[in-house]
């Protein structure tokens, strides 16, 4: 069984290694190919691609992993995905683990994450995805030691259920940053009404023409089964989401004979 390792965070991230480390100790046939530079908040994008030109995948060597065939990608993880389910670095693999992310990937803000795109582009193509994020701050700070192998072996963890589901299902998994000793429990988690922060736009001195953004932590009461309120209880939230699909609940049979008519009437 192949598995694929990528981020949204570049191919030098200590989330990436972590999460790679854990699934080859475990006996798993891995291979790398993650962006060659950090591409956060691409969500399931691949980037520009034309026919008549090639896409720089450049070998690397990862820290602890001499031997497992890794390659830093000019394009975000979406793209390594797409290229790697059609054969592009050898046997497409199976299974699709994106992250470990640096700071909790939540609520309907996971549509925008790379990390998540990586996972729901493996489903898209015929193949299951895991996206898996560890709850730091948004600032790291470099003399704080952070949890990744708490991330990587609850991740690893869920490989041989995941090889076993069926095509198409992704799953979205939001860790404490705490030793494994530390954590509640694992839980079914619902998405949240918005991430673990809010955008919002800073007005400047300047006015206008510039537009800047910042993150904002929210205040607002959050259900008690959504994955945000989860994670900072303690637990880890496991979050099954679906990707593209039809919304039956929707009905445009009043819509389509207008369309048409417009159409002809404007001709």
């Amino acid at each position: 069984m192949k598995v694929l390792v990528t981020n949204d965070d570049g191919v030098s991230s200590p989330g990436l290694h972590a999460l790679a480390r854990a699934l080859v100790d475990d006996g798993r046939d891995v291979v790398v190919a993650a962006p060659d530079q950090d591409m956060s908040g691409m969500g399931a994008a691949i980037g520009r691609i034309h026919l008549d030109e090639h896409i720089d995948a450049r070998p690397v060597e990862l820290p602890g992993l001499a031997g497992v065939p890794a390659y830093a990608v000019d394009g975000p993880p979406g793209l390594c995905v797409l290229a790697a389910r059609l054969g592009g670095f050898g046997e497409p693999p199976d299974l699709v683990l994106s992250g470990i992310n640096p700071g909790a990937n939540t609520g309907r803000a996971v549509l925008h994450s790379g990390t998540v795109g990586a996972a729901l582009t493996a489903a898209n193509f015929g193949g299951r995805g895991l996206a898996v994020s560890l709850d730091v701050p948004t600032r790291l700070d470099p003399g704080v030691p952070r949890h990744w192998d708490t991330a990587a072996a609850v991740a690893a963890a869920a490989v041989d259920w995941l090889a076993a589901a069926r095509a198409g299902v992704v799953l979205n998994l939001n860790v404490p940053d705490r030793p494994p000793e530390r954590l509640a429990g694992a839980r079914p988690a619902t998405l949240a009404p918005f991430g673990t922060v809010r955008s919002a736009v800073v007005e400047t001195a300047e006015g206008g023409g510039r537009l800047q953004m910042e993150l904002r932590p929210s205040d607002v009461e959050l259900p008690p089964d959504c994955d945000t309120a989860l994670v900072k209880a303690g637990y880890v939230a496991v979050s099954p989401i679906g990707g593209i699909r039809i919304d039956d609940s929707v009905d445009v049979s009043d819509l389509l004979g207008a369309l048409v008519a417009d159409a002809r009437r404007t001709a």
